[in-house]
């Protein structure tokens, strides 16, 4: 055995054969326990809180399912400090085309053809705060959506102690005149559009489709209001609303063994015969 290899023999058989209170495994500490069973229940509390945003959004739509996770981000504002893990402004985007898109199909549907300024209407009909005034007191998102109001908490206090409420969206409403200044109507109305982008992730184009016709667009009609969509839509709304289900009509379409295992006939196509250029 060479001089080396009786000098590392050496100094492995001088180190202790336990790792404890090594700097591999150092000794627990009561300061350490308190903080790992404090992130423990940190964790489950999120947990519940997730569990808790799932369960308002499919008590409104019983035909929905949506994920802890995708409820909790549908449902949080860019302005309330737990945003730093995720808000709704991603999907706010999404839903806003896909209102967009499902609104002007019907638009150019019933204008057949005729010139219209699509933009304006979509921003009559689709703006956040009419989908905030119109759509969102429907779903109670005011009770569950997580934002920070941009006036002062002082305005707030008054405003309660003026009206025994205790969620803030009905202290907001009892006083109209706050209502515009705090942005309640818009960012109610964000996450409107959020939840049609949430729908439309999850779910699916039809679904959202569906969606749309029967829980957005019969209550932004708004007959003799000039915001909202125009009447000489709402027949047409109306009638796809109705063959859909009504308000409340099925958004999830369970297809039955039949048409689960029919195979899809397609039109026969037959091959088009080579025209021989002109002039050969």
């Amino acid at each position: 055995m060479s001089r080396l290899s009786r000098a590392v023999n050496v100094s492995l058989r001088s180190v202790p054969c336990s790792l404890k209170e090594s700097t591999l495994a150092p000794p627990r500490t009561p300061a350490s326990i308190r903080q790992s069973s404090a992130q423990a229940q940190q964790t489950e509390s999120n947990t519940d809180d997730d569990a808790r945003f799932a369960a308002h959004l499919n008590s409104v739509f019983p035909s929905l399912h949506f994920p802890p996770q995708l409820a909790k981000r549908i449902l949080t504002h860019s302005s309330h400090k737990a945003a730093v893990h995720g808000h709704n402004g991603r999907l706010g985007f999404v839903g806003r085309r896909v209102l967009e898109s499902y609104y002007l199909l019907l638009v150019h549907e019933v204008s057949q053809g005729h010139g219209r300024d699509y933009e304006l209407l979509a921003s009559r009909a689709l703006n956040t705060y009419l989908l905030g005034e119109h759509v969102a007191p429907l779903w109670s998102l005011g009770r569950v959506l997580r934002w920070v109001p941009t006036i002062p908490q002082e305005t707030l206090k008054i405003a309660q102690q003026q009206t025994p409420v205790t969620e803030l969206d009905d202290t907001l409403r009892s006083n109209p005149g706050i209502v515009r200044s705090v942005g309640l109507y818009k960012v109610m109305g964000e996450a409107v559009q959020a939840v049609m982008g949430g729908v439309y992730h999850q779910f699916g184009g039809s679904v959202a489709h569906r969606f749309f016709h029967t829980r957005i667009l019969p209550h932004i009609l708004l007959p003799g209001n000039t915001s909202g969509v125009p009447e000489e839509f709402h027949v047409r709304a109306l009638s796809i609303c109705g063959s859909m289900g009504g308000k409340n009509g099925p958004l999830m379409l369970r297809l039955s063994p039949h048409n689960m295992t029919e195979t899809p006939k397609f039109a026969e196509m037959k091959p088009m015969r080579r025209v021989a250029a002109v002039g050969r």
